[in-house]
């Protein structure tokens, strides 16, 4: 089957992509995997001894990251309606994390420790109609931060993918209600002509 004129377009900067090169040469799962690495060189997001959360955490690249950086004293764990290949050290949940039932497992791992910091680079699969696509990100950020207030320890960051359009100001505004600081980053590996941006909400109020 012929491929697209778009979709070719697409095979070619995906594998033109320094980053793409660097995470293969690096072994990361993901070119996503820098993105995280530089918010948390600039904003001293992650360290030892946390408990991380990683919400759509497929196919594992900010697990792996976050998992090397809390260390042996820190706990990862991975949500995601998505198989992802194991990783040693991180514990994955395939599920929706609105279940209860996944909630029950997350307790489990947990077992009581407070979450210091929720991760989020979920977005929808896209079907190209712009309106459709900015409705279905709002939604899954607006889930992230409901389970962010309801898992994070008082202080707790919270770092999340968000796509700059409809709705985008009002979730701005949420967030500044209920964390102490918010900053916008675009990191150098976030494509310059995608509209994603990442929030980071600084100490849950």
């Amino acid at each position: 089957m012929a491929r697209s004129k778009s979709s070719q377009n697409w095979l070619k900067e995906h594998f033109d992509d320094p980053y793409v090169k660097k995470a293969q040469q690096k072994g990361y799962r993901s070119r996503a995997t820098f993105k995280l690495e530089e918010i948390d060189q600039k904003d001293k997001l992650i360290r030892p001894g946390m408990a991380v959360v990683d919400l759509g955490s497929a196919p594992g690249g900010w697990s792996d990251y976050a998992l090397h950086k809390v260390g042996d004293s820190g706990t990862v764990v991975a949500l995601d309606i998505l198989p992802m290949t194991p990783l040693t050290g991180v514990h994955f949940i395939e599920g929706d994390f609105r279940e209860d039932e996944v909630l029950q497992q997350l307790e489990t791992v947990l077992a009581g420790k407070q979450v210091d910091l929720v991760l989020s680079d979920m977005a929808p699969n896209m079907s190209g109609v712009g309106t459709v696509d900015q409705a279905g990100s709002m939604y899954l950020v607006e889930l992230a931060l409901d389970f962010a207030l309801n898992h994070l320890s008082k202080q707790g960051d919270f770092l999340v993918k968000v796509f700059q359009g409809e709705g985008f100001d009002a979730y701005f505004a949420a967030m500044r209600e209920h964390f102490k600081k918010v900053v916008t980053r675009k990191p150098d590996a976030s494509r310059a002509r995608s509209r994603e941006v990442y929030l980071l909400g600084r100490g849950l109020k």
